[in-house]
């Protein structure tokens, strides 16, 4: 004899000839269970729908975040170029790097600085209690995404002060008073707290990366893209001897 059973069936609907071989507390067991399947149908339905809400969000932060490195950046060179030859030049006269950066933008270069000494360079975050001192040989790379941050201006100062180059990543190369410091200055158009405010007066709904989000997406993808050029300039492409250069205190 063969059951179907209904998600909403009742085992009062059930015929007497067919409770009278089957025993009660096993059919409300298969009941039971069949509307337990269904719940974990519509649960993973749930997930899937979920799934791609997430798969078309992410999406449209990455399509964004990579529109930003389409644009032109003349009169400024290439931002990647730029970085790539700077740091290349830092480790072939054997200088230290030195990485200064507020808020998440910080945050990104902290994530560079760790990078770079994977690669082999001697790399310090300003105000890092182990910092050494800069020198002439070395290279500051340090970033106002605004264009002004006091403290940025502040340690770009310093550094050109002791002959060390500077180099500048902004959203506003022309307006920021931080380049005056700069040996060189990196142009990403991202959008920042600068111009945050102009962007939504001609949006229609709430921005997709709010205030200075745009600019530290960019900075990450930007510097995970260096790393992956500067690797191969420095001829540190085995993944084993990077990993070797990895803390063990963890």
């Amino acid at each position: 004899m063969r059951l179907e059973f209904l998600p909403n069936a009742d085992v009062s609907l059930i015929g007497k000839n067919l409770t009278s071989h089957i025993p009660l507390k096993l059919i409300t067991t298969l009941l039971s269970l069949t509307r337990e399947a269904r719940g974990l149908r519509i649960r993973a339905m749930d997930s899937q729908s979920q799934s791609s809400s997430m798969a078309s969000l992410a999406s449209q932060i990455c399509n964004h975040i990579a529109s930003i490195f389409t644009k032109p950046t003349h009169p400024h060179p290439p931002v990647l170029d730029l970085l790539v030859n700077e740091l290349s030049s830092a480790a072939a006269r054997n200088g230290g790097v030195f990485l200064y950066g507020v808020g998440r933008e910080g945050l990104m270069l902290k994530a560079l600085c760790m990078r770079l000494a994977h690669l082999g360079l001697s790399a310090h975050m300003v105000f890092d209690m182990t910092t050494p001192p800069i020198s002439t040989t070395d290279l500051l790379i340090a970033s106002a995404g605004p264009g002004g941050f006091s403290t940025v201006e502040a340690i770009c100062s310093v550094a050109r002060s002791h002959g060390a180059r500077v180099l500048l990543l902004t959203a506003q190369p022309e307006t920021g008073y931080c380049v005056t410091h700069a040996s060189v200055v990196g142009y990403v158009p991202a959008q920042t707290m600068a111009n945050d405010a102009d962007a939504g007066d001609v949006m229609e709904s709430r921005p997709l990366l709010p205030m200075g989000s745009a600019y530290e997406g960019a900075l990450f993808v930007l510097f995970e893209m260096v790393v992956y050029k500067l690797a191969e300039a420095l001829g540190q492409t085995s993944p084993e001897a990077i990993r070797a250069r990895h803390t063990n205190l963890e």
